[in-house]
This record gives C-alpha cells, sequence and structure tokens, in this order.
C-alpha cells in the first residue's frame, strides 16, 4: 500500500479531525528509517480502524519538515484534530510503538467519557458510574475510566476502588491521581475494621481524622493528621505524612483548603 504523502494538508490536518494520523518523517538514505518503516506499516494494517498512517519523505517535502520542527529521523509524529498529540524519534521496536501508541492515541469513548464526567460533576454519581462502567467494559485498559469510576466508588466500597486501581502502574498518566485515591482508600477502611490498626496514644486522634476525612470535612482531617505527625510521625508507616499528601493531591494546589495547611503541615514534617 502507498503511503507516501500528497497533500499534507488534506491527508493529515484535515482528517486527523476525523480519525487520529501517524505521520513517518523519513528519507531514502535513513538506515533507521528503513527498519522502522516495515513496522509501522504493519501496525498501520492492524489498527487502521483505529488510525492513519501517511509517510512524508523529508528530502522531498522539506518545508513540512521543517514546519514541524524535525530534527532527525526517523520522526513519528501523532496528529489529533489538527494538532501533533505525541512523537518520538528513532527506530524503537514494536512493543515499545505498542505501548506508545496506547498513550497517543485518544480513546475512541472520549466523548462518553466527557458525558460521564459531566454526570459526576453535576452530581449524578449512578448515571456518571454507569458510563464508566461501559467504557471499560469495551476498552478495559482505559485508565482515565478507571480512576474515575474508584473515585466514585471511595466512600461507598473503598475496596472496590483498590480493585479498580489494582492495575495503574508507574508511569502511567494517571498514576499520581490513583496514589492518592489509593491512599484515603485504605485509610476509609480502617473505618471499618479499626483492629487493624497498631494500638497506640494517638490512635484514636488518628481514626477520628479519617472519619473528618470521609465527611468531607477537609480541614478537621487535616488538623488530625497533623496532630499525629508530630506527636508519632512513624505511626501507621508514615500514615498522617501520606493523608495530609493525599488531600492535598485530591484538592489540588490552588484549593483554598491546601494553601491554608501547607505550612502547618511542612513545620509538623521538618520540626
Amino acid at each position: 500500500m502507498n503511503y507516501e504523502v500528497s497533500d499534507f494538508n488534506r491527508e493529515v490536518v484535515e482528517q486527523s479531525h476525523t480519525v487520529p494520523v501517524l505521520v513517518d518523517f523519513w528519507a531514502e538514505w535513513c538506515g533507521p528509517c528503513k527498519v522502522l518503516g516495515p513496522v509501522i506499516e504493519s501496525l498501520a494494517e492492524r489498527h487502521r480502524d483505529r488510525w492513519k498512517l501517511v509517510k512524508v519523505n523529508t528530502e522531498i517535502h522539506q518545508e513540512i519538515a521543517r514546519r514541524y520542527g524535525i530534527q532527525g529521523i526517523p520522526n513519528v509524529k501523532m496528529f489529533v484534530d489538527g494538532e501533533v498529540r505525541d512523537e518520538f524519534t528513532g527506530a524503537l521496536p514494536e512493543p515499545m510503538i505498542e505501548q506508545w501508541l496506547k498513550k497517543a492515541l485518544p480513546s475512541p469513548h472520549a466523548q462518553q467519557l466527557e458525558v460521564a464526567l459531566r454526570h459526576l460533576e453535576a452530581g449524578d454519581m449512578q448515571g456518571g458510574r454507569a458510563l464508566l462502567e461501559e467504557v471499560l467494559a469495551s476498552e478495559p485498559d482505559n485508565v482515565q475510566a478507571s480512576v474515575c469510576l474508584a473515585r466514585t466508588w471511595l466512600d461507598e466500597d473503598p475496596g472496590r476502588s483498590l480493585d479498580l486501581l489494582k492495575p495503574i502502574e508507574p508511569g502511567t498518566e494517571y498514576h499520581d491521581s490513583a496514589e492518592v485515591l489509593r491512599t484515603i482508600a485504605g485509610l476509609f477502611l480502617y473505618l471499618d475494621t479499626p483492629e487493624n490498626l497498631a494500638e497506640d496514644t494517638v490512635k484514636p486522634a488518628y481514626v477520628q481524622a479519617i472519619g473528618h476525612l470521609r465527611q468531607g470535612a477537609y480541614d478537621l482531617a487535616l488538623e488530625g493528621f497533623i496532630e499525629v505527625l508530630e506527636m508519632n510521625r512513624s505511626y501507621d508507616d508514615d500514615g498522617a505524612r501520606r493523608s495530609c499528601v493525599a488531600i492535598f493531591g485530591m484538592l489540588g494546589e490552588s484549593h483554598p483548603t491546601t494553601k491554608q495547611y501547607r505550612r502547618a503541615f511542612s513545620n509538623a514534617l521538618y520540626a
């Protein structure tokens, strides 16, 4: 099949508004390009329902190469909605390209995911959850859907949240969010099984702080965890520090509660 570009604007920029377009910038004199080319073409045939391949010979189309800042080849760029979404340079092996594609390609259920998030923002937990479960049924490795669904179960069933978060590994886009939810889900489990916490003078304050967290009283939760941090930092494997970090991560650095308690947390941490 001939993948060589004839009209870059039509075949790449315009077409990428309908389907993702992977562009392979190459040249005849480039040895690594000749290694990568057949691999990319094989993947294009295998995934023709997900994305299209266009090849650009940089010797023939020098103006296009300059426009997109090509300094080394082979260079592969993924175009989505007329823009470069992601790229790599060099002749990567096929398994690494497959991993890159998982990250670079937009989810085929992106629109459904957006609708689910709007349901959650509006307080419609059941509606949002149902849509997220549909997305995961069709696309089990959709990390964003897994994290969002895990958050919907955080209060009702923290164990289920942890199960949903298990596959999310370091280096993935939503790993930090998953770590926040893992920490909080683990804390909520203690409310059902406080006997799993070691006996200590700080235990009552620690459990009370977890209770405040579950009720959404973040200021009271932070005050409690900071108190435990000051009294016994090592309790529950540095649990008070991890809890504060999780709350800050969930609220975001610009949230007023985060700003209010950051200094007290730092003072307790480095006292």
